[in-house]
């Protein structure tokens, strides 16, 4: 097997550069065929929007935050609550209210929204951190690097009588528009779980009489936050993205995403299951073994190891990927998941990342293997698909060591050989069907920057029925 997997690498190498060169799909890639520059940012929990002049924003806890023009160089603007936060002028003094229930000087995880005014609306949260003594405020700005001035707190958790097995951690909110213009804000963490309120367009608050709102998921303190929604006019569903797991770099964070036709719910994975029945059973505590089989698992920790054609044999590990935001282009068509992740053997230091999404035949989103760097959505030519790949399982754990990759080929003739086997198949746009192993996946090729290698290389994004993500890259045939 090893021969006749030498042998097709050799063969479709000459076949890649053959196309590269004489394909007119090659030469509508070509402003993506240059080595990309990219610059990272270190913003946790990064939550985008998109402002009015084009420019990208992320904020993030404790008053981080960074702006771009493409996704891809990053500049921070604001450090931290303590002597670096430019987004609120005396931020410990304006939002002593909160900081003072919270019993911190810091912030967790915000969000900005701009509403139809023109204003923006920044949700701010602080957190005790080892209780669910939390709040969560709202303050106004006319630009999106502020100043933003302080309108009070709203939502309020950890008092007396609070039931933390039931009623939600009041962090990590997230306020997103629905398609008839309606105002949402989902929030949450561990505890009781996942709850979504709607918020009064005009002043940015929530509508009166709510509570805490609809409960959508979560209890008895699962191991589940940062919940962001997106709708996708494509498919018509609005997506709730997750995080299971623990943040730092040993604690298995990864993403998940459920969805619904309707913005307060229900929300259920790809196998149907109601995601309202999503939580730890009655009396345990961070009991991830209850929660795990459900949502659809986008990534968790991975690492390509280094194939033998691999110039540069040194692999960097990703850990606990997650806490992320999503932008839906509408000029192009292109969806983008930002989040930040941590590394294997660097501590608790992090930074952003952005990858392009893709919607597969089921209307379920897959992430592009490989971090973007100004590709387009368009697939590689289908002479360019069969090849050698690393091809990396993420199953359906709350993984705190990350998943490895294995080395097989997608052979010309619809079978795949080596270290997985199985078959494929993919239509002129890039749809994929692959067999591996047993599993049916579903999803789509697409164009990648490979950093290790310096080199673009054509590559796979899938699921399974599960909700469980396949990822290959190409190995062999890389195209300069």
């Amino acid at each position: 097997m090893k021969r006749r997997l030498l042998a097709m690498v050799m063969g479709l190498g000459i076949l890649w550069a053959a196309c590269v060169c004489g394909t007119a799909e090659s030469t509508a890639a070509e402003e993506v065929m240059k080595a990309p520059k990219y610059k990272s940012v270190s913003v946790h929990d990064p939550s985008v929007i998109r402002a009015e002049d084009g420019t990208f924003y992320i904020f993030g806890s404790h008053m981080a935050a960074a702006k771009s023009e493409d996704l891809i160089n990053w500049t921070l603007i604001s450090k931290d609550a303590q002597a670096g936060c430019t987004l609120v002028e005396n931020v410990q003094a304006q939002m002593k209210e909160a900081l003072s229930w919270a019993k911190t000087t810091t912030f967790w995880a915000p969000d900005v929204q701009q509403l139809p005014d023109g204003r923006y609306a920044m949700y701010y949260c602080t957190c005790e951190g080892s209780s669910p003594l939390s709040a969560l405020g709202l303050a106004i700005s006319d630009a999106p690097e502020g100043p933003y001035v302080d309108q009070g707190v709203f939502l309020k958790s950890g008092m007396a009588g609070y039931n933390a097995t039931y009623y939600p951690n009041v962090v990590d909110p997230c306020a997103f528009f629905d398609k008839e213009g309606r105002l949402w804000m989902v929030y949450g963490s561990y505890s009781g779980g996942i709850f979504i309120l709607e918020m009064d367009t005009e002043t940015g608050f929530p509508l009166e009489g709510q509570g805490y709102g609809t409960k959508l998921l979560g209890k008895n303190h699962a191991r589940i936050e940062g919940p962001y929604i997106l709708y996708s006019p494509e498919t018509d569903y609005y997506y709730l993205f997750l995080s299971f797991g623990g943040l730092d770099s040993n604690g298995g964070y990864n993403i998940r995403v459920c969805r619904s036709i309707n913005p307060d719910g229900p929300y259920e994975d790809s196998l149907g299951q109601e995601m309202i029945k999503c939580g730890g059973a009655n009396g345990t505590f961070f009991h991830d073994v209850d929660y795990e089989p459900y949502g659809v698992k986008l990534m968790g920790g991975y690492k390509f190891a280094p194939a033998d054609s691999d110039t540069n044999k040194m692999a960097q590990a990703f850990r606990s990927p997650g806490h992320n935001s999503a932008y839906y282009e509408e000029e192009t068509g292109r969806y983008f998941l930002i989040f930040h992740t941590r590394f294997a053997g660097s501590g608790e230091s992090f930074s952003v990342r952005v990858h392009q999404m893709f919607m597969n035949e089921d209307g379920w989103p897959v992430v592009a293997p490989l971090r973007y760097t100004g590709e387009g959505k368009e697939a590689p030519p289908k002479e360019n698909r069969p090849g050698a790949y690393k091809i990396l399982f993420h199953e359906h754990d709350i993984n705190a060591v990350e998943h490895v990759s294995q080395t097989a080929a997608l052979l010309a003739d619809g079978k795949v050989d080596g270290a997985c086997e199985g078959t494929w198949e993919s239509t002129e746009d890039g749809k994929v069907r692959l067999s591996l192993n047993g599993e049916a996946y579903t999803g789509v090729f697409a164009r990648c920057y490979d950093g290790a290698q310096t080199a673009w290389v054509s590559c796979f994004t899938a699921l399974n029925e599960k909700g469980e993500a396949v990822w290959g890259i190409r190995t062999d045939g890389i195209a300069e």
